[in-house]
């Protein structure tokens, strides 16, 4: 018989490295950081939509744009918080925020949280883990991917389907058939609140929302594509935990635009534990994870070595390295 293989939490607590006491009082939640935090997120986004409308009228509104986007498309960290309802104690907050940050990065809040609960169970698993992004086949493919073009295409097509009362063959592995009403719902919802803005500004000429809003998260997307290659990509497609995720070391102003989600692999050993508890969590876990002491930037390297084949493919190798396309 196999030996089973213990969770980096699992395997911590027995050793002695963190504590029963200890993992229960970082999983406390509390409406106190999240809205510290959300307080200083609403000044920044504000900071930088400033430049935006200090730039108009000059060439330098699209790279104000840019930045602004970076922070705009950053709304994705506390919509995924959200989804575990971790940010705040209250739980209507997390609703209600999650809805939010979806609806102005165009991410359905009730699908995301359908799609995002199989994707922490089957992690890394081919033809398992419906938000996998596989290691990339060479280096024309990684730059197409970081583009978000394929993003794009992938979410016109999403809303398409699901406002036209449509699931894919790949949706209704992690989609119960009771969810389905309430997603094509929000689709429909979304896309009338999108159509009525975009009428309202042809008739009145009124392009705010392009400037501060669409054009900058089309703009900023990129970023958060290349961000979202560094949590798994590049890793083995295995059940191993220890082995599936990875952790980037980032300045703190990269981590309180991520929600320090950069400390990955903790928030997936355990998903109950707040956003502002994972630094603690991870002095904890020290030795158990694994961590890219060079932040996205080491992660990047690391992927474009295996793609160029200065150093072994992860995808060859692991449990679940199995099927699947290429991307």
């Amino acid at each position: 018989m196999a030996s089973t293989v213990l969770t980096p939490i699992t395997q911590a607590l027995e050793d002695g490295a963190l504590t029963r006491r200890e993992l229960k009082a970082l999983m406390r939640r509390s409406d106190g950081p999240a809205l510290w935090r959300l307080g200083v997120w609403i000044v920044a986004i504000g900071g930088t939509g400033s430049l935006v409308w200090a730039a108009m009228g000059t060439a330098w509104v699209w790279p104000a744009m840019f930045v602004h986007g970076i922070l705009m498309v950053h709304h994705f960290a506390l919509q995924h918080e959200c989804v575990h309802y971790t940010p705040f104690k209250t739980r209507w907050l997390n609703d209600v925020t999650g809805n939010i940050c979806g609806f102005l990065i165009a991410l359905p809040h009730q699908f995301f949280r359908y799609e995002h609960c199989d994707h922490h169970t089957h992690t890394q698993l081919k033809g398992q883990d419906p938000e996998l992004i596989e290691l990339p086949i060479s280096l024309g493919k990684y730059l197409w991917y970081v583009s978000s073009v394929p993003y794009w295409r992938a979410k016109v097509q999403e809303f398409a389907r699901h406002s036209l009362g449509r699931v894919s063959e790949h949706e209704k592995a992690f989609l119960p058939k009771e969810a389905y009403g309430a997603v094509f719902r929000e689709a429909r919802i979304m896309l009338a609140l999108y159509a009525a803005i975009l009428v309202a500004c042809i008739a009145t000429g009124w392009w705010a929302p392009f400037w501060y809003w669409w054009g900058p998260v089309l703009l900023g997307e990129p970023v958060m594509r290349w961000i979202r290659l560094t949590e798994h990509v590049g890793r083995p497609n295995t059940r191993d935990m220890r082995e599936n995720t990875r952790t980037n070391l980032i300045s703190r102003p990269l981590a309180f635009l991520s929600w320090n989600m950069n400390y990955h692999a903790e928030h997936h050993y355990a998903a109950s534990v707040p956003f502002h508890a994972l630094p603690k969590l991870h002095e904890k876990l020290d030795g158990y994870v694994h961590v890219e002491p060079r932040g996205y930037l080491g992660a990047h390297l690391d992927i474009l070595a295996q793609l160029t084949g200065r150093k072994p493919r992860s995808d060859a190798i692991g449990d679940g390295a199995r099927g699947g396309q290429e991307a």
